[in-house]
This record gives structure tokens, sequence and C-alpha cells, in this order.
């Protein structure tokens, strides 16, 4: 395979589908558009066309790439031997993913970052995590995951809810949101979205345990960008629990909307509170439900206030394009 060299962007891949890695490909490529290049992006399906040898950034989870991490193994190490590949790795494996599939996980994710041209994720956490899971130990670059931003003009009523965003799955802090809840006196909780594909029956016994706590647990299932923001904007407590985090859209959403979500201490709690100041408000685990209620009982302790947000959709571009300069110079 002969390696191309260019000044310009490498071919990016975009994934189609709702799923937070595929929208997250198409935001980089949107963005890397809007201040001033014209990178070209395929699908999954286009990428063949490619004459070998032309520079390819991809965005990596396994589960977009494969039924199985063998199955992806595979699908990527093949676009890898036709292409100089950059890749931006995605939920990097770590304890939460359990005693069957984490060592199958590390094993996809070492394969695609010894065969990538370079590495990159979203957070010096992950970095980390890299190293201590024991996947890649070479270079890798950090570009954060933006945070879209616009002026709050008007705050609505907060409803009675904790409220957790994303994708349900276990992890994701359901469980801890739950049982701060409960701590904290309060009896309502929302749940921002919908079961993350092959856990919908777990998300029906998590709203049937919650209403044996006495917690009615509302699940608003998917809602399109402007229902989801209202919907955002009105909850009373916006919560962050993720036993195990890699980077979090959810964190980056709350804040975009001019919350301030209370968010439980770990090493990228702490990453993005340094990025952006005063866009959080850290709990230790202990005292997560009184901070619950303070943040109930005191509505302004969830708003931030502020805009610009550091590190915006171009400041993502242009960190990328940084980046494949160098790799492609």
């Amino acid at each position: 395979m002969t390696t191309a060299r260019a000044s310009t962007p490498p071919v990016l891949l975009v994934h189609s589908g709702p799923h937070g890695v595929a929208v997250y490909a198409r935001e980089v490529a949107a963005a890397v558009a809007e201040v001033g290049e014209a990178p070209r992006s395929v699908t999954l399906a286009e990428v063949a066309s490619l004459e070998c040898g032309t520079p390819v950034h991809a965005q990596i989870t396994d589960r977009l790439w494969g039924t199985s991490p063998e199955e992806a193994t595979d699908h990527v190490l093949a676009l890898a031997e036709r292409h100089p590949l950059t890749v931006t790795l995605h939920d990097v494996p770590q304890a939460s993913d359990g005693e069957r599939n984490r060592p199958r996980r590390r094993a996809f994710y070492s394969a695609v970052a010894h065969a990538a041209a370079a590495v990159a994720v979203n957070s010096a956490h992950e970095r980390a995590l890299l190293a201590e899971e024991g996947v890649w130990d070479g270079p890798v670059a950090v570009v954060p995951l933006p945070v879209a931003s616009e002026p709050v003009s008007h705050r609505p009523e907060p409803d009675a809810a904790v409220g957790v965003l994303g994708y349900f799955y276990p992890g994701k802090g359901h469980d801890e949101a739950l049982a701060a809840t409960v701590a904290a006196g309060l009896t309502s909780l929302t749940v921002l979205g919908r079961a993350s594909d092959g856990h919908a029956a777990e998300l029906d016994a998590f709203v049937r345990r919650a209403a044996d706590l006495e917690v009615v647990a509302e699940v608003t299932g998917w809602l399109d960008d402007a229902e989801m923001a209202a919907r955002a904007r009105a909850v009373a407590v916006p919560v962050i629990a993720h036993r195990h985090v890699s980077a979090s859209g959810s964190l980056a959403s709350w804040i975009g909307w001019g919350r301030r979500p209370l968010a439980v201490r770990n090493r990228y709690v702490d990453e993005m509170s340094a990025l952006r100041p005063g866009t959080l408000s850290v709990a230790e685990p202990d005292s997560f439900p009184v901070m619950i209620r303070d943040a109930f009982d005191d509505p302004s302790l969830t708003w931030h206030g502020i805009h610009p947000v550091p590190f915006d959709r171009a400041d993502t571009a242009r960190t990328y394009l940084r980046w494949w300069a160098e790799v492609f110079s």
C-alpha cells in the first residue's frame, strides 16, 4: 500500500443512524467544513470506492463496526490495510464491560491502535485508560468533545424531577441517581432518552425498582433535538452519575443547554471541570444526595450562565486539522 501525503484533511468516514459516535462523526465533518476546509466524507458502503492509499479518518467504537468485537476487528483492519488510517477511539474498555466482554474489547482496541497511522481520544482520562487497560501505550492525541452553547434567555419553571440524560444502559448512572433521589427525599426521576439497543428489559426493571422505592421514573423515549433541549432545560436537577465513563456526550449536552449538571467526581469529571470552569457542580459520592437536595431547593445552582463555553465545534475542527497536518506531513 502506498501512503499518500496531503495538506488537506483525510477523507472522513461517517456512519448513519442515531448512535452517539455516528452523530459525532457527522458533527466533526460539519465542523471542519465550517472552519473553511472542504473535507470529503464517505459512508462505510462508499469507502471501497476510494483509491488505495487515500488517508482516511474514522470514529471508532466496536459497536459501530460489527456485531461482535471480533467482527469489528476484521472490518477495521481491512480498512487499515488499504488506507493510512487515523482513528478517534470511543467507549474505551474498562471494568464496567464485565469479565466476558472486557478482554474481547481490549483485543479490538489494541488491534485498531496498532494498525492505525495515529490515535486520538476525547480526553486525557481515556488516554490514561488505554495504557491502564493494556490497550496502547504509544502517542495519543486528545481532542475534547465540543460544546455548542447558546445564550439562555429564559429559564423555565423547573419540574420536580432528577434528570439523567442519554441512552439507558448498565453503568450509565441511573441506579446511582435513583439511590441519591431517594436519599434526598425526592420522588421523581426522568430518564431523558430511551434504552440502548438490547437493554429495554433492564430499563423496564429499573422503572419497577424505582416504583418499589416510591419514585416515579418517567422515560421520555427518543426526542428530537428541540424537544430534548426543552425537556432538559425544564428538569429540576440534572445529574451525571456514571460509575465508569470514557467521555460523555451527555455532559457536553447539559452544558450546551445552559445547565450546570451535578456530577459525581471521577477523573473525567475533574478534567472537564478544569476545561470549562463553572459549568459543573462536582460532588463526592457521599455528598451526592445532599447536593441534589440543595440544587432542588435552589434552582439557580443548576444553571451556569456562561457564554460562549470554552472549546466549541470550531476548536474541535482546528485541533483535528492541526493533528492531521502533523500526521500526514
